[in-house]
């Protein structure tokens, strides 16, 4: 499960890397020192320097498609795409997955169990206190995943309240915590199969999910479900703005700060994040808008958020 660039660039980014990884490491002393939750190796290597050295970095995945997942062997999708643009450009050639239950993504992530999380996870404030995020790279919507006429006629999230529904939620997923706050009754399901075979089965009225996600549920099976029309949740009167990023470990300052320098040109350029983003389903209504940045969506005020970068 990995994809290989040519070694002749691999060997010339390391050439001149080596220099930029000297420099960044006596800048990130607590990581190379090996401190509590900084990712070092156990020879005192920073993260970084550890991937670049063995040409291969280690992420973690929820199987969720389009976001990343394992086709017959081969792990792919969005995220994945997008690992293998920027990482490349660290000079890493290969990269490799671990499937991980959602729940257990960061903590797996602390135990040093793998490099970074490349689930298409969603910056909230409570997982910027366990983890570090890199810049969004996906904006989020939310759809239902329902029987076929969608007997509950759910439309968006007031809907769902309104219709006294049973909703699937993938635990710990973000849309578990608009469930939680507007009081909506939910069985937790542990990855999108979960939640398709939830409503099929009749244990769940709906399934819900971030929309890209649910359309391509929807569109993956046979069963007798649709995926209901896209819509920004609305909880307590405020738009639910929301992105999703690459996650790495607290301490992994080096690491992260390069993913970020080759990660923005891409986000700049809305043709090439479309070329490696649009394979998976992903159009520019999930591209990041300019000025969204991981601080604002750390710091969480949704409203400040709407109203700065004009999406209220």
């Amino acid at each position: 499960m990995s994809s290989t660039r040519t070694t002749k660039r691999r060997r010339a980014f390391l050439a001149a890397g080596s220099v930029l990884t000297m420099t960044a490491l006596a800048a990130c002393s607590s990581v190379d020192e090996g401190g509590a939750g900084g990712g070092a190796s156990g020879d005192g290597g920073s993260t970084l320097s550890k991937i670049q050295d063995a040409g291969t970095v280690n992420v973690a995945y929820n199987g969720e498609k389009p976001y990343s997942y394992d086709d017959g062997g081969e792990l792919t999708g969005a995220t994945i795409a997008l690992d293998k643009e920027v990482f490349g450009e660290l000079g890493v050639d290969s990269v490799e997955g671990t499937q991980t239950e959602w729940n257990s993504l960061i903590p797996g992530l602390n135990a040093g169990r793998y490099d970074t999380v490349s689930a298409g996870m969603s910056i909230l404030p409570e997982r910027c206190e366990q983890a570090a995020f890199a810049e969004p790279t996906i904006m989020y919507t939310t759809a239902f995943l329902v029987p076929e006429g969608n007997p509950n006629n759910l439309t968006d999230w007031q809907s769902a309240i309104d219709a006294g529904i049973t909703l699937a939620v993938t635990s710990g997923a973000i849309e578990d915590g608009y469930a939680q706050k507007t009081g909506v009754k939910t069985i937790t399901v542990g990855d999108s199969t979960d939640g398709l075979n939830a409503v099929v089965s009749g244990r769940a009225d709906a399934f819900a999910l971030t929309g890209i996600s649910i359309r391509a549920l929807a569109d993956s099976t046979d069963e007798p479900v649709e995926a209901t029309d896209a819509f920004v949740a609305n909880i307590d009167g405020v738009a639910q703005v929301g992105a999703g990023a690459e996650v790495f470990r607290k301490g992994d300052t080096e690491l992260l700060e390069a993913y970020n320098e080759k990660l923005k040109p891409i986000l700049e350029d809305k043709e090439r994040w479309l070329e490696i983003m649009e394979p998976f389903g992903f159009t520019e209504a999930e591209y990041p808008p300019a000025g969204l940045t991981a601080d604002m969506l750390c710091e969480g005020d949704l409203k400040k958020i709407s109203d700065e970068l004009g999406l209220s």
